[in-house]
């Protein structure tokens, strides 16, 4: 079906696409930056093949946006404020040959969605979900094609290279290629040779990241792999918290009215194969996940607007507009919520238990005036303030101490022994214990500072000793993060050099 039926539903998404976008401008204009955000800020000044977290695309798009628009946190936010216009783009080119009505309310529910209004915040999911999507709409019009033709086989690389990109941006793109194995092995055998020239113009994202991984000591690997999964343990709250996110997501009226036509969906979808794999398989992962970890919400976004597409085609049409009041109304709760946020003042915070987070973020630059000398280095003993005191003053703040499992990029990039006899000002939230630096100076002392009714407190040692920081923590630091598999192959790694000046260390135990 290649005519439009329904003018009113192309009106409703150019209104709904239009204030969504001047919604999530107001808000990347004016909300402050997140510790996260500041965090791949960095990655952004300073682009690389990859990052201790996660893959490089995150950065390399901060990057684009620091040459373009200048150093600013709008700046970093553009591909977050633009990203649901540029998925409803891709969905229309996806499938819209299909049927367009059907594409059309697709796009407009997804659009409706409270996360597609309210998320202007530069993440590594960003990317992730941008390649994702166009990999499997490009896909989507190659299989809609009935015959192989020149035109048939671009898309075919296409898909694939968005693929590779999507795996540079975050690992979860796996599960689309994984549901594409899925699909082309249970569906589309006669295509097979096609999903090989698809698999090989992926393949370069995936070698990208192992040959950076070799070189910097399978940093991915040690954090996705084997630090964040420390604590995984079961625990019935975790599924339970898994079906919840997925109400969150659809909102209750859109999961009641599928729940409700679950019989004509299960239909739509046997009609729809590769939208089915796209679902269910990442579907299925997670719920598997869900057993022993939480599955974070932002987990699902490279999939999840495809579950709008399965509702639009399979549904019948009073069904979607039942949907899309039921979603618009979801959403204006939310932007009720958030009208109340903005209207509220600094002081209304203050007997929160987070207030002096929230000064943090929004009196940044009057609290480090308090704190920076230039005869001293500024550092913090966690990534989120680390990042956000550095975005400020356009420098890299260093975490000093073990830290945790998150945001490690400091191992790779900080020696410590260049720190070797300057006096350090370490600013935190919380009254210190001057036992806990006292090994690592000569002599410290602490004093607090105020702003805005909160408190803080600055340590100030003088003549670091990077040795017995070595001995101390940069042990601990190894020991808890970094004891590679023998059997991975190594060419390089940075925090083993700053340790022990090796490009793989020897194990380490209880003692340097």
């Amino acid at each position: 079906m290649n005519t439009f039926t329904s003018p009113s539903v192309f009106r409703s998404v150019c209104w709904v696409g239009a204030l969504s976008l001047l919604v999530r401008l107001w808000i990347g204009y004016s909300f402050p930056i997140t510790g996260d955000e500041a965090y791949f800020y960095w990655w952004g000044r300073y682009p690389d093949w990859g990052y201790y977290d996660h893959p490089p695309m995150a950065g390399w798009w901060i990057a684009l946006m620091l040459q373009l628009f200048g150093d600013s946190t709008f700046a970093i936010r553009m591909p977050a404020i633009v990203l649901p216009l540029a998925l409803g783009a891709s969905l229309w080119w996806g499938f819209s040959a299909i049927d367009r009505d059907k594409t059309a309310w697709a796009i407009l529910l997804l659009w409706l969605t409270p996360i597609h209004w309210l998320n202007a915040l530069i993440t590594t999911d960003t990317p992730l979900i941008f390649w994702s999507v166009l990999s499997v709409c490009a896909l989507a019009r190659a299989e809609s094609a009935s015959t192989s033709t020149r035109g048939t086989v671009v898309l075919y690389i296409v898909s694939g290279l968005c693929l590779g990109l999507a795996f540079l941006s975050k690992y979860f793109a796996v599960l689309i290629g994984l549901a594409y194995s899925v699909y082309f092995l249970s569906e589309r055998r006669d295509r097979f040779g096609l999903f090989m020239v698809l698999v090989v113009a992926a393949l370069p994202g995936p070698v990208i990241n192992l040959l950076w991984n070799m070189d910097h000591g399978w940093a991915n690997i040690m954090f996705n792999v084997f630090n964040r999964n420390q604590d995984a343990s079961f625990t019935w709250l975790n599924p339970a918290l898994y079906v919840l996110t997925w109400a969150y997501l659809l909102t209750p009226a859109v999961a009641w009215v599928a729940w409700r036509q679950r019989a004509a969906l299960a239909v739509g979808l046997r009609q729809q194969p590769l939208l089915k794999m796209v679902i269910a398989v990442p579907v299925v992962f997670f719920a598997l996940i869900a057993v022993k970890k939480v599955v974070g919400l932002h987990w699902l976004l490279n999939f999840y607007p495809f579950v709008f597409v399965a509702l639009a085609f399979a549904l019948p049409v009073q069904h979607i507009k039942t949907c899309a009041k039921g979603l618009a109304l979801f959403l204006g709760l939310h932007l009720v919520v958030l009208a109340g946020l903005y209207s509220s003042q600094l002081s209304d915070w203050q007997n929160t238990s987070f207030y002096a987070k929230v000064v943090r973020s929004y009196r940044t630059e009057a609290l480090l005036k308090q704190v920076t000398s230039p005869d001293t280095v500024l550092m913090t003993t966690s990534y989120t303030p680390a990042a956000i005191y550095g975005q400020t003053l356009k420098r890299y703040v260093p975490v000093f101490g073990t830290g945790s499992h998150h945001a490690r990029q400091d191992d790779l990039v900080v020696d410590f022994s260049a720190f070797n006899g300057k006096t350090i000002r370490i600013l935190v939230s919380e009254a210190p214990n001057l036992n806990a630096y006292a090994p690592f100076f000569n002599s410290v002392s602490q004093w607090p500072i105020h702003q805005d009714g909160a408190t803080f407190y600055v340590v100030e040692g003088q003549q670091f000793n990077a040795q017995a920081y070595k001995e101390r923590v940069l042990h601990d630091v190894m020991a808890s993060y970094h004891q590679i598999p023998s059997w991975l192959p190594m060419t390089g790694c940075p925090i083993c050099v700053h340790y022990c000046q090796q490009v793989r260390c020897a194990p380490v135990g209880t003692s340097p």
